[in-house]
């Protein structure tokens, strides 16, 4: 059963690679003029796509690289690992971003 669980990650992994870049294409239109708050939440999400979209290029190459690799594996795990927490930080700072402006404007 573990390597069903395995499986099942890689293959989110591999899904949400492909909805990251979506998620950028649909960010890039730089030409609109917005306000602070909106270029603000506009950044946090692309920061949480880019992020996350550099923890799933370092899992597959995790993937990838032969086990007799150590340095090459230590690296991309701490990759992995430093790429997951900030896009928890990026996803956890809009509605903090959001509750902060609110808050200002009342």
């Amino acid at each position: 059963m573990p390597s069903l669980n395995l499986f099942c990650h890689e293959f989110v992994v591999a899904v949400s690679f492909v909805a990251c870049i979506i998620g950028l294409a649909l960010l890039w239109d730089s030409k609109q003029h917005k306000s602070d708050v909106q270029e603000t939440e506009q950044i946090l999400f692309r920061m949480s796509f880019s992020y996350w979209l550099v923890y799933c290029i370092a899992f597959g190459i995790e993937k990838i690289v032969l086990p007799e690799w150590e340095s090459v594996l230590m690296s991309l795990r701490i990759t992995t690992a430093l790429s997951y927490f900030l896009t928890f930080s990026c996803i956890v700072s809009l509605p903090l971003h959001k509750f902060a402006v609110r808050r200002i404007e009342e």
